[in-house]
């Protein structure tokens, strides 16, 4: 396998310049875009979840593993998650500036961000748990403008497990899949042909922009002490068709009591709960049907605990 340099954009460059090259790439990378200390900021709310397990490390500035390894779908991972999920900065950084300002230019309408939103925490001493080559037109079952967007909340140096591109990989639609191991269970098929991917070291509020048929990875965490943390989500044009499962908090489906009520149970005056209510293009099952299988989940999983 070959890699190359993400390429970098700018925002100062015209916006038909920067939706040309996400059409043609795949994606948008650009330097410094998000505010270091919102980035700080929820860093410190993510870690105030994680207790004795991860420490931030002052003269590194990097969030080190003090505690047990561990893997998303672990139980330490379902007992802390639904807090990280439970914070408003978390839930609130996509709907702020810059980056609402970002989607729009890139679906050139107003957008809606999905409620899913996802915290990624990859440990070292898990290798074969990162995430595999997949496209989110696949797990997000997604129309076509549909796009993701992913913010480091530090500094990513190649050790840590860097986000990788599969450039202009989107133009050959959704792909086959197969089982895999690590994050998400499926791999999508690589043409014999591509070869080359695009990888960087990313600073903290860097942002990388992927079209839904993108192919993306993540390269294995093998530092010695680094947790890399950062987020993402997904968004479209408002009106387009979103699959319903996308209602739901991420891994609501399977964490016992990891739902709407419990993330808004301590909120005050915040102005984006339940903003999803009234989309009009929701499908698939209805979010009751979701409710009952979550329910149906809950009450079979004895082990998975708040």
């Amino acid at each position: 396998m070959n890699t190359q340099a993400l390429v970098v954009s700018s925002i100062t460059e015209a916006p038909d310049t920067l939706r040309a090259r996400f059409q043609e790439y795949g994606y948008l990378h650009l330097k410094n875009f998000v505010p270091k200390d919102q980035c700080q900021h929820l860093l410190d709310n993510i870690l105030s979840t994680l207790g004795s397990t991860v420490s931030f490390d002052e003269a590194r500035q990097l969030p080190l593993l003090t505690g047990a390894p561990f893997f998303e779908t672990d139980a330490f991972f379902d007992q802390v998650y639904p807090h990280i999920q439970a914070l408003p900065r978390f839930q609130n950084i996509f709907h702020e500036e810059p980056i609402y300002s970002l989607m729009k230019l890139v679906v050139q309408a107003e957008p809606f961000i999905y409620p899913m939103k996802m915290a990624r925490l990859s440990t070292p001493k898990k290798l074969g748990f990162e995430t595999p080559p997949h496209q989110d037109a696949h797990s997000h079952q997604s129309g076509d403008t549909m796009a993701g967007i992913w913010i480091p909340l530090h500094d990513v140096s190649a050790s840590m497990g860097r986000l990788m591109i599969l450039p202009h990989s989107h133009k050959q639609g959704v792909r086959p899949v197969h089982n895999a191991d690590g994050v998400g269970g499926v791999q999508c098929e690589i043409y014999a042909d591509e070869n080359t991917w695009h990888v960087s070291d990313v600073k903290q509020g860097d942002v990388i922009i992927f079209h839904a048929c993108c192919v993306h990875k993540a390269e294995p965490n093998t530092s010695d002490d680094v947790v890399r943390i950062s987020i993402d989500t997904r968004f479209c044009d408002y009106g387009a068709p979103v699959y319903s499962s996308n209602l739901a908090p991420h891994h609501g489906w399977r964490i016992k009591n990891l739902n709407w009520n419990f993330i808004y149970k301590n909120w005050t005056d915040e102005p984006n709960q339940y903003y999803w209510k009234d989309y009009p293009h929701f499908h698939g099952p209805s979010e009751a049907d979701w409710k009952k299988l979550a329910q149906s989940i809950n009450d079979k999983d004895s082990t998975a605990t708040m």
